[in-house]
């Protein structure tokens, strides 16, 4: 097969203590999945079903990368989460077989250029400019599910410059891994290599060039990320 332009290289994640690479297919993202941070977005934290929106898979910047600023924003904001990778595809998953879909885990930072996502939502518009942009998907590398075992308890925090910001327990989470991965298979047909963002817990702030970030969910890899200057 020849193509007329070169193809793009595979978004890949790395997995710890190991050589190997995770190819990424999709990013999906759960909105407001913790209900203090949903409070402090100003909506009510009730348990709708959950809604998600995408990442492109090359806006995966991997574990210890220096991000400059983004463009065409005044308030970029850090958002730390649990990420779900998965090894097996499929549609209308039960939750009891949810979790047998699952690859591994990782620590993600969903970033934001939360005044294009605020302008957007007042509008209803899409939030693919607040969300969607070059290297707003920072992940550490993925630990297997044999040996992390799968999250459903434990502490997730983040931290800028040593200051504690968000600091809370997956168990908060309003829509479990199971039931997320069942409720997005209804959606999509999911497949191997797909990454879930399964939301943020409150503590979301603003990040400013210079800025030291690290976020640590117990059991996995913490994510270190520097932001830079904007070019």
């Amino acid at each position: 097969m020849s193509f007329v332009l070169p193809p793009p290289p595979q978004p890949s994640v790395g997995i710890k203590d190991s050589d190997a690479r995770f190819p990424v297919h999709r990013i999906y993202c759960v909105g407001r999945n913790y209900a203090a941070h949903a409070r402090e977005m100003g909506m009510d934290p009730e348990r709708e079903p959950p809604f998600f929106f995408t990442k492109p898979a090359d806006a995966i910047t991997p574990n210890h990368a220096t991000i400059p600023l983004p463009s065409r924003t005044a308030n970029l904001h850090h958002e730390v989460e649990p990420v779900v990778a998965l090894g097996k595809g499929g549609r209308d998953i039960a939750p009891a077989q949810s979790l047998g879909h699952v690859y591994g885990y990782a620590v993600g930072n969903d970033l934001t250029r939360r005044d294009l996502q605020f302008e957007a939502r007042d509008k209803g518009r899409p939030w693919d400019t607040g969300k969607g942009f070059d290297r707003s998907a920072a992940i550490s590398a993925i630990t297997p599910a044999t040996q992390s075992g799968h999250l459903g308890s434990g502490r997730i925090w983040l931290a800028v410059n040593g200051e504690m910001r968000q600091n809370a327990d997956l168990s908060e989470l309003i829509w479990s891994v199971p039931e997320i991965i069942a409720e997005l298979s209804t959606l999509f047909e999911l497949a191997p290599g797909d990454l879930i963002y399964t939301g943020t817990p409150a503590g979301v702030g603003p990040l400013q060039p210079g800025d030291r970030i690290e976020g640590g969910i117990d059991g996995l890899e913490t994510l270190v990320t520097t932001i830079a200057p904007r070019r």
